[in-house]
Formats: C-alpha cells, sequence, structure tokens
C-alpha cells in the first residue's frame, strides 16, 4: 500500500473538563458535544455548515448517540459514523477522519468523542 501524498492538519480542536459523574445537572453527552464542537469550532475559525463528515467515538450508548449529539450541537445533513473501539475508540475515530480526508471524500471532518460514565464506574 502506498503512502499518501495528501496532507492532513488538525485545525481546531475542543473539549469539557473532565469531571466525576453528576458534578454538573444535565450534563449528558449531547451538552458534552455542544460544548466541545463549539469550542473547536472557534478555535478552527469556520462555520458549522463547512463540516462535511463526522465520526463520533463512544463506547457505552446507544448506535446512533453521534447523531443525537451531533444534532444538539447544529450539525445536520452530514454523514455521520458511530465509532466504538473500546479503549482505542477515540483514536479511531481521528484514524477514520484523517482517512476521509485522505481520500479525497471531504475536506472538513469533523472527529468527536466522549463518555459520560455513571459514579460505579
Amino acid at each position: 500500500m502506498k503512502g499518501s501524498t495528501s496532507k492532513v492538519y488538525v485545525i481546531g480542536v475542543g473539549m469539557t473538563k473532565f469531571e466525576k459523574p453528576g458534578r454538573r445537572d444535565n450534563f449528558d453527552y449531547p451538552q458534552m458535544a455542544v460544548e466541545a464542537v463549539g469550542k473547536a469550532v472557534e478555535d478552527a475559525a469556520i462555520d458549522r455548515l463547512e463540516i462535511q463528515q463526522a465520526c463520533v467515538g463512544y463506547v457505552y450508548g446507544d448506535s446512533t448517540c453521534g447523531q443525537r449529539a451531533l444534532y444538539e450541537a447544529d450539525i445536520m445533513g452530514i454523514p455521520i459514523y458511530n465509532v466504538n473501539n473500546n479503549c482505542s475508540t477515540g483514536s479511531t475515530a481521528l484514524l477514520m477522519a484523517k482517512q476521509i480526508v485522505e481520500s479525497g471524500n471531504a475536506s472538513c471532518v469533523l472527529a468527536l468523542g466522549f463518555e459520560n460514565l455513571s459514579p460505579s464506574s
């Protein structure tokens, strides 16, 4: 397999504070996505409409948590790939986003990861 000649860049980053479960009222994964995506879009100085695809990683949740989270973050109408690869879910979502850009299928791809654990986790 030949190496890609396409350059891929991370243009924006955003994250929520790591907190113990229950520290913030009504702070579930959709709210995490809204906060993290908002910060990443601001950091990248782009409009949300420039995001063409998204790779969303999580382990505990329904099969469409990515769609639900990004709907709350006002990102709709694009392909959203839900990624679950246990302890390497986040890096897998990032790798997938990189590969989508390298392939030429999109020029701006969001990689997002979240997890909302219970106090006993």
